[in-house]
C-alpha cells in the first residue's frame, strides 16, 4: 500500500522510471570507449588519451570540435529513438516494474545515453560506477538537473551550472555528493523531479494516443519522438558547451571534488517550451557504431 502512495507522488515517480530505465541494456556509456571512438576522427592519439585521462578540457580539445561530435551523437540517438519508437519485444522489459511503462522508460534510456554521451564530451566525471547495477543518489541528483535542462527549466539550469562551478573550481573527478545529496542543491532536484514525474505521465498519455491511431500510430509516435527528442538534446548540449567547465584549460587531479556552500536559487520555477515533450520511444540495441 506504501509503494502505491510512493508512485503516486510526481518525485518518487519520477525517480522510479529513471532508476528503472539506466537498468536497461546498452543504456550506460562507457565513457573512456565513448571518447575514444568519438573523438578518433577529429584528434590525435594524444588528445584522446589526454582527454580519457583527465578531459577533453584538458587536452585541449576546442570547443567548436567537440560541438561537432556532440551534434553526430545527438542525430544517432535522434534516429534510433525515432526509427524504432514503435518496436516491440525489447530486450529486458519484463524485470521492469509493473509501474514503469515500456515506452516511457525506453525514451528515458534514450535521453540517459545522449545525456551521458553529452556530459563526457563537455568534461564532466564518469556519472556510473562499474559496481553494480545501482545508481548513487549524486548521479542520480546530477541526471535529474540535465534531465531537467531538457526539459527547459531554469531551476535546473542554474543548479547545473553550480554543480560544474564546484567541479572546475576543485579540479576533480568527482561529483559533489554532499551538495547533490544533502547541501543546498538537493532542494533544487527534488523539485525538479517533481516536475519530471508530472511530465512522465504527460508523456504517457500521449503515447497512449498516439499507438490508438489505426495505421498510421507508428508514424506518429516516431514523429512525436523526432519531434521531442531532438530539441531536448540540442538544449542539453548548449548549456553544457557553455560552462566554464568545457573551456579547454581545466586539469583534473584523482581527488574527489570539494563540497563547497551553494546559496539556493529561490526564483521562481519556470519551464520554457512547456508542451512540447509528450513521446513515446522503444528501445533496441542502442550501440553506436565505431568508426
Amino acid at each position: 500500500m506504501k509503494q502505491g502512495k510512493d508512485l503516486e507522488n510526481p518525485e518518487s515517480r519520477f525517480f522510479t522510471v529513471l532508476l528503472a530505465a539506466a537498468k536497461l541494456p546498452g543504456v550506460r556509456i562507457h565513457r573512456e570507449a565513448y571518447l575514444r571512438s568519438a573523438l578518433a576522427r577529429r584528434c590525435s592519439e594524444d588528445e584522446i588519451r589526454r582527454a580519457i585521462e583527465e578531459t577533453p578540457a584538458a587536452a585541449g580539445i576546442p570547443v567548436e570540435v567537440l560541438d561537432k561530435v556532440a551534434n553526430d551523437s545527438i542525430r544517432f540517438e535522434t534516429g534510433k529513438v525515432s526509427a524504432l519508437s514503435a518496436a516491440a519485444g525489447i530486450p529486458g522489459i519484463f524485470a521492469l516494474p509493473a509501474t514503469v511503462p515500456a515506452d516511457v522508460a525506453q525514451y528515458v534510456g534514450h535521453m540517459l545515453r545522449i545525456a551521458q554521451k553529452l556530459a563526457y564530451l563537455y568534461s564532466w566525471p564518469d556519472l556510473f560506477s562499474d559496481e553494480g547495477d545501482d545508481v548513487d543518489d549524486a548521479t542520480k541528483g546530477v541526471l535529474t538537473l540535465f534531465f531537467g535542462v531538457m526539459f527547459g527549466t531554469q531551476s535546473a539550469n542554474a543548479a547545473v551550472g553550480k554543480v560544474a562551478g564546484m567541479i572546475s573550481e576543485q579540479v576533480a573527478k568527482k561529483l559533489p555528493q554532499k551538495a547533490l545529496t544533502h547541501g543546498a542543491i538537493y532542494p533544487i532536484v527534488k523539485k525538479v523531479a517533481g516536475y519530471l514525474g508530472v511530465k512522465m505521465t504527460t508523456q504517457s498519455f500521449a503515447t497512449t494516443v498516439s499507438k490508438a491511431i489505426p495505421l498510421i500510430g507508428a508514424a506518429v509516435s516516431g514523429g512525436l519522438t523526432f519531434a521531442t527528442f531532438l530539441p531536448m538534446a540540442k538544449r542539453l548540449k548548449k548549456h553544457l558547451a557553455g560552462l566554464p567547465l568545457a573551456e579547454p584549460s581545466h586539469r583534473v587531479m584523482d581527488g574527489e571534488v570539494m563540497d563547497a556552500d551553494v546559496v539556493e536559487d529561490h526564483e521562481p520555477f519556470v519551464t520554457a517550451d512547456d508542451d512540447q515533450h509528450g513521446a513515446d520511444a522503444t528501445a533496441i540495441k542502442l550501440e553506436e557504431p565505431h568508426p
